[in-house]
């Protein structure tokens, strides 16, 4: 059973990054001191749940975490600088501080290094979140020691719901636009206005006439979909919003 370190401070680490082509060293005290820090952890950079749900989930939630009063979140694999960089930028995990633990130092004093040698991996994290206050460890969830890689308790939803239960989540807004579109302008300026954030997909660029049709209805441009539903163009978005 993976030790619980609830109530117990987080090991002292020097993090070597990469910044600019240099290298940077950071503390644990850089991360933590005088902060309240989500902090989640897992087995590998690139890897299936990791790239799909698990840094997503806290990178989408971010700022509804700062307005929970969480000053930085922060995600910690036994990867190099290097690897740690590039999924970063293949992520475009602006909201999350990525964290190579090269050596296993900082997740072996968590007590949370396990042998993955059956996949080729060598020594890794196990897959865990945390709530850390002053760099005392204030709650942990642990994912069940189970075979494979349970993703159960350690994602974004959960620890957003241990820190506010009341919490209200962004909206999921998707905006399919092309170059040009007066009409995309005015519906981004709408969701910007109101402090939405979305996924905006290029006409030409990433989907075709044929596929938007095929997933919207349309051939025009824009076509919002929020939360899954399908809103329409500008003018279907100003009476949503309740725009004038």
């Amino acid at each position: 059973m993976l030790a619980n370190r609830e109530g117990q401070k987080v090991p002292n680490v020097t993090f070597r990054t990469r910044k600019d082509h240099e290298w940077v060293d950071v503390t644990t005290d850089d991360l933590f001191a005088g902060k309240t820090v989500a902090v989640f952890s897992l087995p590998g950079a690139f890897t299936p749940t990791c790239s799909s749900t698990h840094l997503p989930g806290y990178n989408e939630l971010a700022k509804v975490f700062q307005d929970n009063n969480v000053d930085s979140i922060v995600c910690i694999s036994v990867n190099d600088a290097f690897v740690m960089n590039e999924w970063a930028k293949d992520q475009e995990s602006d909201n999350v501080i990525l964290i190579p633990d090269g050596n296993g130092e900082f997740t072996e004093g968590m007590g949370m290094l396990v042998d993955k040698s059956d996949l080729g991996f060598g020594k890794r994290s196990w897959r865990y979140s945390m709530l850390v206050k002053d760099g005392l460890i204030d709650k942990m969830f642990i994912e069940p020691n189970e075979p494979g890689d349970p993703f159960e308790v350690s994602d974004a939803d959960t620890m957003l719901k241990h820190i506010n239960e009341q919490a209200q989540k962004p909206s999921l807004v998707s905006l399919f636009s092309k170059a040009g579109c007066v009409f995309c302008a005015r519906a981004k300026s709408m969701l910007e206005e109101k402090g939405m954030d979305y996924e905006e997909i290029v006409l030409g660029k990433d989907i075709t006439t044929r596929s938007l049709r095929a997933v919207t209805g349309a051939t025009t441009t824009p076509q919002v979909f929020i939360d899954g539903k399908l809103v329409g163009g500008s003018e279907e978005l100003a009476g949503y919003l309740g725009v004038k």
